[in-house]
């Protein structure tokens, strides 16, 4: 074989086993490596509460909604009311067309004017003809038809007066006036339509209170009482907090084990409109006298929280421990009574300057071995 094609194969044999000694070596080197120790961020248990809220959604509504109609039945002037229209107590809100009304009002005065004209004749004939029985000129019979007839004018006069007042009655009627300063909410009728007696033509609220309802599970409507401190805050602007009270609450549920509340506000602002989204937050003492605050972020995705044994008692979940002896984490049951500001309130499995993970915790295991980020090590 020539010498040329020899050197050629030995060439190429050693450029395949370079390769594979490489391999063989970071296969080594992969044998040797230190496991990868996780950074750990923490938060230390210090942060007592001493009750937790529950907090509920609703929408802002008038306390005192007022639904006005006429007491008679007519023709409708032109009705210049809007929805939104601030009024006073007294102001005219609609008018009913006066024409008929004053035309009845006019023709119970001539019906009165004559009926007093006749209940004076019969009267005087009464008295004359009682006279002349007395004297025995005329029969009994004529006397008795004579004083029916002035008993007949009596009532027909008591009547035109009855009816008279009536009529003038009504025509106070045809104006419809706000019983009270407020904010017209609705309005039902047309310019120049025909209303009923009765049938609502504009709702109007007192600005200067207002209220809202929402409902609550059996466990919490056995906590409230009326006269319940509460607060609420504008949805819009969470910036405005504004102090409230349970004015009502409901004995029976309104769906399955869903029971009314109504809160009222202790003061009206301004700037509050019926309608507006708002939250109401409850405070409600813990059980235990205390617990510590800790982030939503602790909670560990291997157990879901689990319900109460008692009616109203706290529930268990699981949070990571730092053990600072040996530097690993350890998953421990906690219970938990509530929260409060987006933070859960632990009432037992903690001690006070123990810490527990609060980020990655999805990624933990009992007994990882890890270790603390700077910025919580120097806590």
């Amino acid at each position: 074989m020539p010498r040329s094609i020899l050197s050629l194969r030995t060439v190429l044999i050693l450029a395949l086993m370079i390769p594979l000694a490489a391999c063989g070596e970071d296969e080594n080197a992969s044998a040797t490596e230190e496991p990868v120790i996780r950074g750990l961020k923490t938060i230390l248990v210090q942060d007592e509460e001493r009750s937790t809220v529950r907090k509920y959604p609703s929408v802002l509504q008038p306390a005192s909604l007022s639904a006005l109609s006429f007491e008679i039945s007519g023709k409708l002037a032109e009705v210049e009311l809007e929805v939104g229209q601030p009024v006073k107590k007294g102001d005219v809100l609609a008018r009913i067309d006066p024409t008929i009304l004053t035309l009845k009002v006019e023709s119970a005065e001539a019906a009165l004017r004559q009926a007093q004209s006749s209940d004076q004749i019969a009267s005087e004939d009464n008295q004359r003809k009682a006279t002349l029985l007395a004297k025995g000129v005329i029969t009994r019979v004529a006397a008795d038809q004579a004083r029916n007839e002035a008993e007949r004018a009596r009532a027909e006069l008591t009547q035109a007066r009855k009816t008279l007042a009536t009529t003038r009655e009504d025509l106070t009627k045809a104006v419809l006036r706000a019983p009270f300063d407020g904010i017209v909410n609705t309005v039902s009728v047309d310019s120049f339509a025909n209303v009923s007696a009765g049938n609502t033509v504009a709702t109007i609220y007192s600005a200067s209170s207002f209220e809202v309802s929402f409902s609550v599970s059996y466990d919490v409507i056995n906590l409230l009482t009326v006269g319940k401190d509460a607060v609420i805050r504008l949805a819009d602007d969470p910036t405005v907090v504004l102090d409230a009270h349970v004015s009502e609450l409901g004995s029976r549920a309104d769906a399955a084990s869903s029971f009314p509340v109504v809160v009222t506000l202790d003061s009206a602002s301004p700037d509050l409109k019926a309608g507006m989204a708002v939250e109401v937050t409850l405070n409600f003492a813990i059980e235990g006298g205390t617990g510590f605050a800790l982030p939503l972020t602790v909670l560990s995705l291997e157990g879901k929280i689990k319900q109460p044994t008692g009616k109203n008692g706290p529930r268990e979940a699981f949070v990571y421990v730092f053990d600072p002896e040996t530097s690993t984490v350890k998953q421990r049951a906690v219970m938990i009574a509530g929260i409060r500001e987006n933070a859960l309130i632990v009432v037992d499995g903690l001690s006070k300057g123990e810490r527990v993970a609060a980020a990655g915790v999805s990624f933990l295991r009992d007994g990882q071995a890890v270790k603390l980020l700077p910025d919580a090590a120097q806590d």
